[in-house]
């Protein structure tokens, strides 16, 4: 079993940035993908970013490039979201999620999701 745990959220002002860190623990044997989604209040989920491993290769949602960088710390099983500029359409739970395998956007293919945490950005 594979636990993902994240944290970083936060109350921003637009403009503003965020880090978001997901932990993962358990049997985490590459290759696999940690992707990461949000959520707003009455939307589906939605694809953000995703890095691989091995490999390190990275994949973003076409709203985020430029403005979100996705990394990881192998040694730490940690991968992070760096969030800048920031504005209030970026409201929502962020979530992270692991696949075994390739990096892929789709929600349905990820098989393990951290329990997410709230980003909201004011105006």
């Amino acid at each position: 079993q594979v636990q993902l745990v994240e944290s970083g959220g936060g109350l921003v002002q637009a403009g503003g940035s965020l880090r978001l860190s997901c932990a993962a623990s358990g049997r985490t044997f590459s290759p696999y993908a940690m992707g990461w989604f949000r959520q707003a209040p009455g939307k589906e989920r939605e694809f953000v970013a995703a890095i691989s491993r091995p490999g390190g290769s990275t994949t973003y949602a076409d709203s985020m490039k430029g403005r979100f960088t996705v990394a990881r710390d192998n040694a730490r099983n940690t991968v992070f979201l760096q969030m800048d500029s920031l504005s209030p359409e970026d409201t929502a739970i962020y979530y992270c999620a692991l696949r075994w395998g390739a990096v892929v956007t789709a929600v349905s293919a990820y098989s393990y999701w951290g329990q997410g945490t709230q980003v909201t950005v004011s105006s």
